[in-house]
């Protein structure tokens, strides 16, 4: 008897420890299909690793945020300006290696460890249509306001939010010295920006750099060439504790990240968007392609 209360007092903890286990590495994501993908393939990939993920995806940037720095969440791909501007409260203008530093500094000191940064700068940016773009010798937002100034008269597409915030339309045009004349600038729903501009209803939108149907549609992003936007490099951030007791999980994120760019996650994305694939089958065929399971 007493060796059989033993023996179940053993299934117990085994069971317990297996549960604990379940629960080891929580990796979150947020509700559009970039971070979808990122919270796919941090678990495809992990799980190749021999680690145990449970995946929690489709949160919002603050519920998401609060649960990691509560323990809920282990890892998810943050962007450097959201942490900056938003979650950090730093409104000075960095560049992309200052953004990072800053954040991996103040993040730090809340238990969270910034790993390698992407290449994939997930930013608002001005797009035209590629040949049209190429026709007028724009390449850059310094040769559309020189186009604007010489009167070429551009009809732009934006959505509410950045035509009106302080940090949006209005100090874009003081930084590089031009207006869009008040009638040539329509106000629309972000997703309707895409179409407007694929349709030749206006000439130049407001996007996301990384957007899908950015290449999908034969868009071109005008190289923000005064460095008026700020970064959004995509980077894993990792609790601290998870990492120290979990040191073999910095080395796949990093190769994941390595792997990132603007370009290749526009592709990952219009992959699910515009070729209606699903988030799984992108996720693992990237992840075999590239060598990482």
């Amino acid at each position: 008897m007493k060796r059989l209360t033993i023996g179940l007092a053993a299934m117990v903890l085994a069971l317990s420890s297996l549960s604990v286990s379940a629960q080891q590495i929580v990796v979150g994501g947020k509700n559009f299909t970039e971070q979808q993908l990122m919270s796919e393939m941090t678990t495809q990939l992990l799980r190749a690793k021999g680690f145990t993920v449970d995946k929690r995806s489709g949160l919002g940037t603050a519920a998401l945020r609060q649960a990691q720095e509560s323990g809920q969440i282990d890892i998810y791909w943050e962007y450097t300006g959201t942490s900056l501007i938003n979650f950090n409260k730093i409104t000075d203008k960095l560049d992309s290696a200052a953004t990072y530093a800053k954040v991996k500094e103040l993040d730090g000191a809340k238990g969270l460890v910034w790993l390698n940064p992407s290449k994939a700068n997930n930013t608002y940016a001005l797009a035209m249509r590629k040949k049209e773009a190429a026709e007028k010798g724009i390449k850059s937002i310094s040769d559309l306001a020189a186009k604007e100034k010489a009167g070429a008269k551009l009809k732009f597409a934006s959505n509410a939010e950045f035509y009106a915030r302080a940090d949006g339309l209005k100090p874009l045009q003081e930084k590089y010295g031009f207006e869009f004349g008040r009638e040539d600038v329509v106000r629309m729903d972000t997703g309707l920006v895409y179409q407007a501009l694929r349709d030749s209803q206006v000439d130049v939108g407001l996007v996301f750099a990384t957007d899908g149907r950015v290449p999908a549609f034969d868009f071109v992003i005008l190289q923000d060439d005064k460095s008026f936007f700020p970064p959004y490099a995509m980077t894993p951030v990792v609790r601290k504790e998870t990492l120290d007791k979990n040191p073999k999980l910095a080395e796949p994120l990093n190769a994941l990240s390595a792997k990132l760019d603007d370009n290749i996650m526009a592709k990952l994305n219009a992959s699910v968007d515009v070729d209606k694939k699903t988030v799984e089958q992108v996720a693992t065929d990237f992840l075999k392609s590239n060598g990482l399971i």
